[in-house]
């Protein structure tokens, strides 16, 4: 199961959702409005996430920058849908990178 980080936390509150870890076992984390509806599963579970490779800086276990190299290759491939605000591409940008 996916450890959802201070980061994302933060993120989903500015953004006025509630976040919580993702039932289906493919992705990371469920992205609900404040009522309880469920919105989108977001995340590729396996698949590295911006805080995620922050902590690996962190712990050098890859070369510092790589966090924000990822980020924005990651912006660069989902230009188009992570524009659509309430998608689950929209959520996975705001929430994870």
């Amino acid at each position: 199961m996916y450890k959802i980080t201070d980061y994302t936390k933060q993120k989903a509150k500015s953004l006025g959702v509630v976040v919580k870890p993702s039932k289906n076992r493919s992705k990371k984390i469920d992205v609900f409005n404040k009522s309880g509806e469920k919105i989108a599963s977001v995340g590729a579970y396996g698949m590295k996430d911006y805080p995620t490779y922050m902590k690996l800086e962190k712990e050098r276990k890859v070369e510092a920058g790589t966090a924000n190299k990822r980020r924005k290759l990651y912006k660069q491939r989902h230009k188009k849908d992570r524009h659509n605000k309430g998608s689950a591409g929209f959520y996975a940008d705001k929430l994870l990178w």
